[in-house]
């Protein structure tokens, strides 16, 4: 299949994407242990640690369809663009993607940054309008969601666009297919999800019933 996209020598950098200002950030080792209820509770940990699909699970938390609005899809060529050392498994040149999640009915619940190897990007992105895990899931795509970071932080941005005041929380992982590295993402949720999960901390009393 031949890709939209195209590599150019005199690639241009675009503006960037909503990383977030962390005051707390945790790797690997943390994210296998799990974190204290009175950092982040229960119902977020499964949000945000486990391997399955958020679109789905935002779907199943509200009763609606979740939807993208496409923001970004630029080439970056080689550039590591800002982004966790992970993007250095994903070949290159590369182009990144970033979307907002939303409900049908327009409610923002989620911010979204992708890295692909722009040559196959098309392959798996076949109608732009739908989430990742739709796309690839209507190819039939096996995958193994590998979550890497977690975040907790600020980002003007993302306040302004969820209309929500932070800290924030957010994750990256590497998507695996084939046993190879697929795309790399970085997600921030909003807090409005509280609505759903309950608040992102429990108290010292109620972690321990």
């Amino acid at each position: 299949m031949t890709a939209t996209f195209r590599p150019t020598n005199n690639l241009t950098l675009p503006v960037g994407w909503h990383r977030l200002s962390a005051t707390w950030q945790g790797g690997e080792e943390v994210i296998q242990q799990s974190l204290p209820h009175t950092q982040l509770a229960p119902a977020w940990q499964l949000l945000l640690l486990g391997d399955g699909s958020p679109t789905r699970h935002l779907q199943l938390l509200t009763g609606e369809p979740t939807e993208v609005d496409v923001i970004d899809m630029s080439l970056i060529g080689m550039d590591l663009d800002g982004a966790p050392e992970l993007i250095k498994a994903v070949p290159g040149p590369r182009l990144r993607r970033q979307v907002w999640l939303r409900t049908a009915s327009g409610q923002r619940l989620a911010y979204a940054t992708s890295w692909w190897e722009a040559s196959h990007v098309d392959e798996y992105l076949q109608n732009r309008s739908l989430p990742i895990w739709a796309s690839l899931a209507r190819l039939r795509t096996e995958l193994y969601r590998d979550v890497q970071g977690i975040y907790y932080g600020d980002s003007d941005a993302l306040q302004s666009g969820f209309d929500e005041t932070g800290p924030f929380w957010g994750r990256h992982y590497l998507f695996w297919h084939h046993g190879q590295p697929l795309t790399l993402i970085y997600e921030v949720f909003s807090p409005y999800l509280t609505k759903y999960l309950g608040p992102t901390q429990l108290s010292s009393i109620n972690a321990e019933v």
